[in-house]
């Protein structure tokens, strides 16, 4: 950041009066301006036994599956941002919607939400940000191109909890390596 937003001067960084971390200070009118995690949400929409699963048409990390997420906007609820992504992903509507997991990622800044909720008629189609959509069996998960560690877990943490017919909320998280790989920590 090099202006700040509310007069258009110069922003240094500095740790403000009161705080103790480095922020992004107005030079002029000592406007703080405060980064803070972005919160990413979505959902597991369940069919018949199946997830609905999206190819992903943009970058980060495109033509690998994920499941319909993505960040929250202002002036929606957490639920509403994971309903909003599921339709734009993936064209689909989705009902029964319950938390079943939140990961922290704090190397990218960012706190993941993910909902499980059912697929309304089973119908879904590929949105701008898909190449496709399947609804797939877990044995038919493409788990060598899963776009995200987060839905790697998260997909872990549901076939788990489906096997032993006992879902419930998860909490952990996701911490990388030196050597670029993932420890979670769950709690």
């Amino acid at each position: 950041m090099k202006y700040c937003s509310a007069c258009g001067e110069k922003v240094s960084l500095k740790i403000p009066a009161g705080d103790n971390r480095q922020r992004y200070v107005c030079l002029s009118c000592d406007m703080i301006h405060y980064e803070n995690p972005k919160i990413v949400t979505g959902c597991i929409a369940q069919w018949q036994g199946k997830i609905l699963m999206c190819k992903r048409a943009i970058e980060p990390r495109y033509g690998l599956w994920t499941l319909p997420a993505g960040f929250m906007e202002n002036e929606e609820t957490n639920v509403q941002g994971a309903a909003r992504e599921t339709a734009e992903e993936a064209n689909a509507e989705v009902e029964n919607m319950q938390l079943f997991c939140v990961f922290s990622i704090a190397h990218i800044n960012q706190v993941y939400t993910m909902y499980r909720g059912d697929l309304v008629a089973g119908q879904a189609s590929a949105g701008d940000e898909s190449l496709e959509v399947a609804l797939l069996q877990e044995d038919e998960v493409p788990w060598q191109d899963i776009a995200f560690q987060v839905i790697n877990e998260t997909l872990k943490l549901y076939y788990q909890d489906k096997k032993n017919s006992n879902f419930k909320t998860h909490y952990g998280d996701i911490i990388k390596q030196a050597d670029n790989s993932y420890s979670v920590n769950y709690y």
